[in-house]
């Protein structure tokens, strides 16, 4: 049985009203959930309630979920909604709050374990989270979460050529770093060239 199978029957049974199914479906999700969400938030404080917001729509739209395709690419629609959700609420709480200052948002270096491995030029790190959130969102999902442009097109529900251009601009931005910075990104390109 492949993981997809198990996740497809783990689906099937919270349906039917299993909180056991639901529960391992969470385990069986939850690493690349947080993962996810702690690369993309700029306040990590965050990331457990992004990732509580997420099962919580999870676990009330899975009737939603077409069991005839894959679940990894749908329930990672629902983190890409939720982390769009926090941001847009974070961006009204701040203009509510103080609109004559400007948002100084601080990076934090406190990237999983796993990251730092798979992507272990901390200079490309701070890079990547540089970009605009629109160009890290692709890159996350290409090159960490390593999928494929059409997936990603269905992710974040927007055209095949919006997620290839925004890799190419993203890739610019990060070449330009590189010459500026002198890093090495070629690494990450020849890993995932396609």
């Amino acid at each position: 049985m492949t993981k997809n199978d198990l996740v497809i029957a783990l689906v099937a049974e919270t349906l039917a009203g299993s909180r056991k199914a639901y529960r391992e479906l969470y385990d069986q999700t939850i690493h690349t959930v947080y993962r996810t969400v702690h690369f993309l938030l700029e306040e990590k404080v965050d990331a457990d309630d992004v990732v509580q917001e997420i099962y919580i729509h999870v676990y009330k739209s899975l009737e939603q979920f077409d069991e005839r395709r894959p679940f990894q690419p749908w329930l990672m629609g629902v983190v890409m909604r939720q982390i769009r959700t926090y941001r847009r609420k974070q961006w009204m709480r701040l203009r509510i709050t103080n609109r004559a200052k400007r948002l100084e948002l601080h990076t934090s270096h406190d990237f999983s374990e796993e990251i730092v491995n798979k992507v272990s030029n901390h200079a490309l790190l701070y890079a990547v989270q540089q970009l605009s959130f629109k160009l890290k969102q692709v890159i996350v999902l290409h090159y960490l979460q390593e999928y494929s442009q059409e997936e990603i097109s269905n992710i974040l529900e927007i055209p095949l050529g919006t997620v290839k251009s925004r890799i190419h601009a993203a890739l610019q931005k990060l070449r330009l770093k590189e010459q500026q910075e002198h890093f090495l990104i070629g690494k990450v390109e020849k890993i995932h060239e396609a």
